[in-house]
């Protein structure tokens, strides 16, 4: 798929997506919800691809939120498959299998501030601004807000950042555990890419399995997901990378990872 919303980089095996509508303030849109769709397919069947960085283009905005003029038309039966695909895709992006870090570089607004829920990581600028406003637009967050945030930063806060829909600095999304880290704007995408780089140097099944008891046992009672980590402890004791990750430790040198 030939991209028009989005810009799709590949270098030292990260994938850099960035939402590419400066003049609506990278707002989303149905064309791109189905180009990012693709972007993440691309990402994960890509063997050359251990992670992937979105971010947005321009100074303002990471993503501003949804169009507002494609919202403002949409019936029930139309604005509920909206959210159920916008559901979807940042599903996809959630269980990519490969780290995402996104690098919010401005506002993260309503489906901005729910994309950058969907990854793994979060770094924002200084300058950054993170909100769910869809309570001041007649609706609710529709991208599974009402669902990570809660999961992220516990009901009692997410119940004022919804109900509320006012913004917060990124200092304060740092302080209520939003973000992971805040950093000078010009030092955003150069700290992203060595947070990516520093996990991608450890073993690629590892990493994917972490995330995936983590993501799966939250839904979980501490019981069951004990049960999925001890599974997943197993599955890794089968792969060669444990078996070099362990002699590299014991011969005292870096392992070589081979995601097997």
């Amino acid at each position: 798929m030939a991209y028009e919303t989005l810009l799709f980089e590949k270098s030292e095996g990260i994938a850099t997506v960035t939402f590419n509508r400066p003049a609506k303030l990278n707002a989303l849109n149905h064309q791109v919800m189905e180009e990012l769709a693709d972007s993440i397919e691309r990402v994960r069947t890509d063997g050359e691809v251990k992670a992937v960085v979105l971010t947005g283009a321009g100074e303002k905005a990471f993503i501003a939120g949804a169009d507002i003029n494609e919202l403002a038309v949409q019936t029930p039966v139309a604005g509920k498959e909206t959210s159920v695909g916008g559901q979807s895709v940042l599903d996809g992006l959630e269980d990519l299998g490969k780290p995402s870090i996104a690098a919010v570089n401005g506002y993260a607004l309503g489906g901005g501030c729910e994309l950058a829920m969907a990854c793994t990581l979060r770094l924002a600028s200084e300058t950054a601004r993170f909100g769910q406003p869809e309570v001041k637009l007649g609706i609710i967050p529709g991208y599974a807000g009402t669902q990570r945030l809660p999961r992220l930063v516990g009901k009692g806060r997410a119940l004022e950042l919804i109900l509320s829909g006012e913004p917060i600095s990124a200092q304060e999304a740092y302080r209520i555990g939003l973000v992971n880290q805040v950093v000078p704007a010009a030092e955003l995408m150069a700290a992203t890419r060595a947070l990516a780089k520093k996990i991608m140097a450890n073993a690629p099944l590892a990493v994917k399995f972490a995330m995936e008891a983590v993501s799966h046992g939250l839904e979980m009672s501490e019981q069951e997901g004990q049960f999925l980590e001890a599974t997943l402890f197993g599955l890794c004791c089968a792969t060669e990378d444990m078996k070099e990750g362990t002699r590299a430790f014991l011969e005292k040198r870096p392992a070589k990872f081979a995601g097997k």
